[in-house]
Parts: C-alpha cells; sequence; structure tokens
C-alpha cells in the first residue's frame, strides 16, 4: 500500500469507528478494563501526538503534552475532527520526509501506515464492543500481517521459543514464515512446512496477531501449543 492508500482507509475506519459509538459505557472485550470511552479517547490521543510529530509540532515525545480530555458528550466529535486533522497534515507529507519514529524507520510513511494500522484495530474493537464482528479490508490487513511481523515482535525470541510459524491467507495472495533465531526473526514470503501452520483471511490472520481473535477461530495445523506462544510474544494493545 502507498500513501493514497493510507489516507483513504484512516478516514474509512475513523468514520466507522465513530459511526459504531452507541454506549460509551459499553465494555470493549479486546481492552480489558476499557469502556468504549476510554476506546475513543486512547485512539484520539494517539491520532493528536502522531499528528504533533508529523506536522513538525514536537520533535519527539520529550516536547509532547496530552491534549485536555473532552466530556463524553464532545468525545465523539472530538475524535472525528482529529481524524480529518491528521489526515490533512499526513495528505501535506511526502513519505520520505525525515520524522520522529518509535521504530528504525523514521519518516513520514512509517506515520501514514502507522495510523491508518492503528485505526483499523481500534475500529474493529468499536464494531465488536456493538455486537458487530466486520473484517479489516483485506488489502489493508494484508499490509497490517506485514508492518506487525517487521516492526512489533521483540528483537529477540523469548528464551526456549523455536517454533516456525506459517501465516497463510485464505482470501487471496499473502503467505509468512516466521523462523526465530538467537539473532531475532526471519520473515519472508514463501510456503514451506513450518511447526505451526495457520490459515485464516487477512482480516482474521490480522486480528489474531493483535490478540483480538483466538487461535479457535482460525485454522491450525500442528502445534497449536507454539501458535499460542508466538500470539503471546508481542503483548501489546
Amino acid at each position: 500500500m502507498e500513501k493514497t492508500g493510507y489516507l483513504t482507509a484512516l478516514r474509512r475506519d475513523g468514520g466507522r469507528l465513530a459511526e459504531a459509538v452507541r454506549d460509551l459505557r459499553a465494555p470493549v472485550p479486546a481492552c480489558p478494563g476499557w469502556d468504549v470511552a476510554e476506546l475513543v479517547w486512547h485512539t484520539g490521543e494517539v491520532h493528536w501526538f502522531w499528528r504533533q510529530i508529523a506536522s513538525g509540532a514536537v520533535a519527539g515525545p520529550d516536547d509532547y503534552r496530552e491534549p485536555p480530555r473532552p466530556a463524553d458528550d464532545e468525545l465523539v466529535a472530538w475524535f472525528a475532527e482529529g481524524v480529518e486533522a491528521l489526515a490533512g497534515v499526513l495528505a501535506a507529507l511526502d513519505p520520505a520526509e525525515p520524522r520522529w519514529t518509535w521504530a528504525e524507520r523514521k519518516d513520514a510513511g512509517f506515520i501514514q501506515r502507522r495510523m491508518a494500522q492503528e485505526t483499523a484495530v481500534h475500529c474493529w474493537d468499536a464494531l465488536s464492543a456493538a455486537g458487530r464482528d466486520e473484517p479489516v479490508e483485506r488489502e489493508l490487513a494484508v499490509d497490517g500481517i506485514d508492518e506487525f511481523l517487521r516492526f512489533f515482535l521483540p528483537d529477540v525470541p523469548p528464551p526456549g521459543f523455536r517454533a516456525d510459524v506459517h501465516l497463510h491467507a485464505t482470501d487471496g495472495p499473502g503467505e509468512w514464515l516466521v523462523q526465530p533465531s538467537g539473532a531475532g526473526w526471519s520473515v519472508t514470503a514463501e510456503h514451506r512446512k513450518a511447526t505451526t501452520a495457520v490459515r485464516g483471511t487477512a482480516s482474521d490472520l490480522l486480528l489474531l496477531l493483535w490478540r483480538r481473535k483466538a487461535p479457535e477461530d482460525v485454522e491450525v495445523l500442528g502445534d497449536a501449543g507454539a501458535l499460542k506462544e508466538f500470539v503471546d510474544v508481542s503483548q501489546l494493545n
């Protein structure tokens, strides 16, 4: 995916998230301890942070100040306005423009991608809280799996974890072979026998990695225990 696709996804899924809000006090099953209000605030504050970085208003997290939290009756409108403001800032940037990020990739393109992916997963959270299990758009989900495997695995596999994991999208192109070693992880796009093979739609595979879906929601061949260990590696929400 490229810049235009990320901006389209950001606006689309930001709008879907806002539209899904019916009860701010409803629990968010994927985020224990959160209600919908906390989900909207969290996602909006993440958007705010990266808008400050992308715009050049702050150089990095040391200069950042959290915005005041809106009252509940203003929260969704504040979030929706923030989505459009963020999209406008990102639209004006060349993806190669240098910017601070927490990753090895330090450019506006990383932020454009990250904001589309962050919003997609939290959009799913909001929809799930409203009783709607709607998939992440396929192309974005494939890109999200790539992003996760590149940036969200720990630098070194946990001690004792030696399983190879093969992810295979069933709704179109998309295969990933993940192999741990003492030096890190090897991620390649290939079909090969592994300790654990996982088959599902691109959306379900992405949501599995982000621990929104369970191993029972996909087809698992081989060592199911190794898949659970692998999914727990990142411990991110």
